[in-house]
């Protein structure tokens, strides 16, 4: 049975990629609008779009606000 990884992607990382990249929000107004700041939503930005861009190109699962790291869950075939 093969085994499907998962990738979890923060709540605030996800809302960090619905303001800039939906919204079309550059990286100052969606820090406003989160409470944080440029730097932390660029920190998030980051870190989003690599777990994202990992578990499409590994064949993951997002796990969204999730703590799946380096888990894995079996799959039926």
């Amino acid at each position: 049975m093969p085994e499907l990884q998962l990738f979890p992607l923060g709540e605030d990382e996800l809302e960090a990629l619905r303001l800039c990249d939906l919204e079309g929000l550059d990286q100052s107004g969606a820090g406003e609008r989160m409470g944080v700041s440029r730097g932390t939503v660029q920190r998030l930005l980051k870190a989003g779009r690599t777990t994202v861009t990992r578990a499409l190109v590994d064949g993951g699962a997002l796990v969204i606000g999730g703590r799946g790291e380096n888990q894995k869950v079996m799959m039926e075939e």
